[in-house]
């Protein structure tokens, strides 16, 4: 028996309790696999968990709700999916929905295969048929960036009982039962409002319709967000250095509010501040050369500037300039 006809024959056998496996007061309890498969994210003991966001996104797995998570980039959302899935053992696919995806990359094609010798001509079935036959949690990253032709491919499963019909093989597909569907999307389907996503695009309100539950994952407070940093750079452990961590959140949280005034059009996300601090790690721990090749230089030229003030407003210096003033470690 092959992998895919073990996956397609599993089902969720245990009971997993939300208290205990993600620290939420609640007595809710979702069905989960007692076995771990191939396609099984692996758990990352470090991961802080967005208790609205999870309860969404677990509401998805429990009640084969269509879950889609929008929010700016580098909030962890497609990982916010996978480490769920991974606490629950449920087999999770990530597929990356930008423009070079195309029909025949989710529904399938011909294909020449060996068959006791000899080359036939078989249909293999893409990634959106076969999730569907499997109890698989398949997610959509960048959702807002899909092809038009594409996005119509996807709404008829958008539905929880919609079933799939391959025109090629003449086949109508029933979805297995544990069959989930989400989407990460860095706008909310009205396309790009602020010029940071150049390349998103509206999506059709009738398929927005189709998702059940829109959840936003915003930035994480200052002490989540620490305790995300020390756990990703061990190195910063220690009194002096978590002070330093501090300082790097504070003047990623004023690029944010920046970009919220319209004062700047690039904004520090967690995975910026995480490339900060360790690439200081490897600039003999100069936080202002780091700073600058991390992200001020990403910056347009009218903007570093303002950016530049807002590193000297948190560590009362000034960015350095020379190269000459840093050394690799």
């Amino acid at each position: 028996m092959t992998a895919t006809e073990n996956l397609m024959q599993s089902k969720p056998d245990i009971s997993i309790s939300v208290n205990q496996a993600f620290g939420f007061d609640t007595d809710l309890h979702v069905e989960g696999f007692s076995k771990k498969s191939d396609y099984v994210p692996d758990i990352d003991s470090s991961y802080c968990f967005d208790k609205a966001t999870t309860m969404a996104i677990l509401s998805g797995f429990k009640y084969n709700r269509r879950v889609m998570v929008q929010g700016l980039h580098g909030t962890g959302k497609s990982t916010h999916i996978e480490q769920i899935a991974a606490r629950l053992n449920w087999p999770c696919v990530r597929v990356n929905l930008d423009s070079h995806i195309s029909r025949i990359d989710l529904i399938g094609k011909d294909a020449i295969v060996l068959n006791d010798g000899k080359q036939v001509t078989e249909f293999q079935d893409g990634i959106l048929p076969w999730s569907l036959q499997t109890p698989t949690a398949l997610v959509f990253d960048e959702y807002d960036a899909g092809r038009p032709d594409v996005m119509f491919v996807i709404q008829r499963v958008l539905e929880s009982e919609g079933k799939f019909t391959l025109l090629d093989k003449n086949r109508v597909l029933t979805p297995n039962p544990y069959f989930r569907l989400f989407a990460t999307t860095n706008t909310v389907g009205l396309g790009d409002t602020t010029g940071l996503y150049h390349g998103t695009q509206q999506i059709n309100q009738g398929q927005m319709d189709r998702w059940s539950i829109v959840t936003t994952l915003n930035y994480l407070d200052l002490e989540q967000e620490k305790k995300i940093m020390l756990s990703k750079v061990p190195s910063f452990n220690n009194p002096e250095k978590e002070e330093i961590i501090e300082l790097m959140i504070k003047v990623a949280d004023l690029s944010r509010k920046g970009l919220a005034n319209g004062d700047i059009s690039t904004v520090m996300s967690p995975r910026t501040v995480l490339t900060w601090a360790q690439n200081s790690e490897i600039f003999d721990h100069n936080y202002s050369a780091a700073f600058k090749l991390t992200f001020l230089n990403k910056c347009d030229e009218s903007e570093r500037q303002i950016i530049a003030e807002y590193y000297q407003r948190c560590f009362g210096e000034e960015v350095t300039n020379e190269a000459s003033k840093f050394d690799l470690v």
